[in-house]
C-alpha cells in the first residue's frame, strides 16, 4: 500500500506512515467541539451567586440595631466556598 501523503510504500496493516506520520484511515472518533457558551453561562451563574451572597452580607451588616449573627456569616462563607469548589470541580472534569 502507498501513503496518501508522501507516496512511500508501507505495510497493508499499517496505521500510520513511517516516513511522514500520516494516518492511513480516517479517525473513528472525532473530538468534541470546544464550546465556550456553556463555560460562559457557568461563569455568569457563579458571578450572580457571589453577588447575591455579597448583597446578603451587606444587608445583614447594615441592619440598624442588630449585629450580624455569627451563624449567618458562617453560612454565607460556606456557600461561597461550595460555589467556588463546584466551579473548580466542573472545570477539571472537562
Amino acid at each position: 500500500m502507498r501513503c496518501r501523503n508522501c507516496g512511500a510504500e508501507i505495510a497493508d496493516k499499517a496505521l500510520i506512515c513511517y516516513k511522514c506520520g500520516t494516518a492511513t484511515t480516517e479517525a473513528k472518533y472525532q473530538p468534541a467541539p470546544a464550546g465556550r457558551s456553556s463555560s460562559r453561562s457557568g461563569a455568569i451563574a457563579t458571578i450572580l451567586a457571589m453577588a447575591l451572597i455579597i448583597a446578603l452580607a451587606v444587608y445583614f451588616g447594615r441592619r440598624p440595631g442588630t449585629e450580624t449573627p455569627t451563624l449567618v456569616t458562617y453560612v454565607m462563607v460556606a456557600v461561597a466556598v461550595v460555589i467556588v469548589g463546584l466551579r473548580a470541580y466542573a472545570r477539571r472534569r472537562r
